[in-house]
Order: C-alpha cells, then sequence, then structure tokens
C-alpha cells in the first residue's frame, strides 16, 4: 500500500510535512517521541507510531512508498555523543526502515550549517567545498548526508533548508526575542549580518516536491526564502510583532567570538555541560552574510518559495497573539 513515513513527526517540520500530506487526502505513517503529537496527527488520519529511530529497538514493520526523514537534535550545543546518536545513527536506521519499508525514495532533512564559516559567504551552492565543521550538528548532519548518499537504491534528494520559521516554532525566533528581550543584541562589523529564512509551509512544500519528482538530475538541494535578510531586520520586524523593543549594542567581533569560545569551554568543563550565553556559531550568525543559491532546485525541481519574509512573520504572530 503506498503511503509516506515520516521520521520525527512530531517536530517542527515532520508535524507541518504530515498535516499537508493528510489534506491532500495522502496516507502518512507519522513516527515521533511525543505522544500527544502522535495522538493530535492520528485524530487527523495518520498511522502512528511511537518510536525513537536512534534506540536499539527493534524497527516496526511498515510498509510505504516513500520515507522523508525530519528526526534529528537541532541545537546549539550539546554532546558530541547526543548529536551522533540523533543525526548519524538515527540516519542510518531510518536507510534501514526505508529498506524494509520498501520505498522509493529517501528525502533527507540537513542543514546548511555544513556551509557555515566565519566569513561572509553570499549565494553558496550545493556543490560549494564544504569546509571544516563548525559545531557537532554540522558535523553530524555532513555525516549523516555521506550515509544518505551511498543509498543510491533509495533515489536519494537531501534538503539544506535554512532558519525555518512560523507558527509552532519554539526555536529560532522564540531564541532571538528572548535574548532581545533580556539584553542589547551584538551589532558587530557595521552590522552586515545576513541570512535568508524560510516559511515552515515552503519547507513542507520543498520535501513534498522531492518525494514526487519523478527522477531527480541532482541529490542535493538548498531551501529558503530566497530573501536576503539582515540579521537586524529580522530582529526588529519580529520584535515589533511581538511587543518586544530590540535594542542593539556596537561591539569588535574578535572580543564576542573570544568571549563565546571562552564560554563554551567553562561550560564543557562544568557538570552537565550547561549551555553557554552565547556560542561561536550563534555569535557568527549575527556577524557574517550567510545566504543560499536557489538556482539548482528551481530549475530541476521547479520549486521556488512562496511565502515572503514580510506574510511569514504576520502569518507567525497572528497565530500567537490575542
Amino acid at each position: 500500500m503506498s503511503g509516506t513515513i515520516i521520521t520525527g513527526a512530531t517536530g517542527f517540520l515532520g508535524g507541518a510535512i504530515a498535516r499537508r500530506l493528510l489534506q491532500e487526502g495522502g496516507r502518512v505513517i507519522a513516527l515521533g517521541r511525543d505522544r500527544a503529537k502522535l495522538a493530535a496527527l492520528e485524530a487527523l488520519g495518520a498511522e502512528t507510531c511511537a518510536f525513537d529511530l536512534a534506540s536499539d529497538d527493534p524497527l516496526p514493520a511498515l510498509d510505504a512508498d516513500g520515507l522523508i526523514h525530519c528526526a534529528a537534535l537541532s541545537s546549539p550545543w550539546g554532546t558530541r555523543a547526543a548529536f551522533a546518536r540523533a543525526n548519524i545513527t538515527g540516519t542510518r536506521r531510518a536507510i534501514l526502515l526505508a529498506h524494509q519499508a520498501g520505498a522509493r525514495r529517501l528525502v533527507h532533512i540537513s542543514s546548511p550549517s555544513v556551509y557555515f564559516r566565519f566569513a561572509d559567504q553570499e549565494g553558496v551552492a550545493e556543490d560549494a567545498p564544504l569546509p571544516p565543521p563548525v559545531n557537532a550538528y554540522a558535523a553530524t548532519k555532513a555525516a549523516s548526508e555521506t550515509l544518505v548518499l551511498a543509498a543510491p537504491e533509495l533515489s536519494p534528494v537531501i534538503l539544506r533548508p535554512r532558519g525555518l520559521y512560523g507558527p509552532g516554532d519554539t526555536a529560532l525566533l522564540p531564541r532571538l526575542l528572548r535574548a532581545g528581550a533580556s539584553r542589547p543584541l551584538p551589532l558587530m562589523r557595521g552590522g552586515v549580518a545576513a541570512t535568508d529564512l524560510t516559511y515552515i509551509d515552503d519547507v513542507a512544500d520543498a520535501a513534498i516536491t522531492a518525494l514526487r519528482a519523478p527522477a531527480p538530475p541532482s541529490h542535493i538541494y538548498n531551501v529558503s526564502g530566497g530573501e536576503a535578510l539582515s540579521i537586524r531586520e529580522v530582529a526588529e520586524r519580529a520584535g515589533a510583532m511581538a511587543g518586544i523593543p530590540v535594542r542593539w549594542r556596537k561591539m569588535p567581533w574578535p572580543l564576542v567570538l573570544a568571549a563565546a569560545r571562552a564560554g563554551e569551554a567553562l561550560c564543557s568543563a562544568l557538570p552537565g555541560r550547561p549551555e553557554p550565553p552565547v556560542t561561536a556559531y550563534s555569535a557568527g550568525l549575527f556577524a557574517f552574510r550567510q545566504t543560499l543559491n536557489l538556482d539548482r532546485i528551481k530549475r530541476e525541481l521547479g520549486w521556488h518559495p512562496r511565502v515572503s519574509f514580510d506574510e511569514g512573520v504576520a502569518r507567525t504572530f497572528r497565530k500567537v497573539t490575542p
């Protein structure tokens, strides 16, 4: 019986993809660890399976013609072992699950963090040489891509979506606004830092497009909203919608980086390895321009972003404010 397995279906992106496929009348097999969110998807018509891909438990017996692998540990901080377990072991097991289920296509959600370096990068394309990983998250996502590419029989497609946001986001904009509410944000290198965020519905659409593409010419595609947005603009516009006045403080980049490195070293040595106030990676996002080239996905899959940042941020805060 045809259908789509979605790993990490109780997460932000996995849930959005599941709901979109269900709205279209598709058969969805939702895997995740949050039983309450699985129950909500089941109420919408999904088949559900409470399961941790990174565990040693036997894989569930499922059948489907496609698998979208969204399950991952995505965080600015954590142990290398935790990232490896979630992102490498979890991906290895997702590949096995796809084989066992009889899937013909595996769509793997990766990350453009694999491109990150402490330098301005405009319009980075998929074939750009990858720098040394900036952190354990980037390292394990790059490793997971290698595993997926080693399974050509699954006709794999890897997506690298930038900066997901929208209703239900608990990471990107909420973290930014919590920081902005508690202290001035750092303004470095004259405020040149920029990125290209992606509204959640656009990422879900890209994943489904990749799933259904008859024979993708390439295996790796960038995904973003297609707008180079200054970090200052993102923070101030989101803050205005949330009623949080964002303040800025000019700071020298070398000093911020040194402080972030010192904080990481200190927290790594403390019991429980608490997250430092600022990581080197997150500081770098406030210091450099990092944008993606979308030519390949537009040309080869016919996908393009539909939701502008203006519309996306309005939808996001319209959902969470009275």
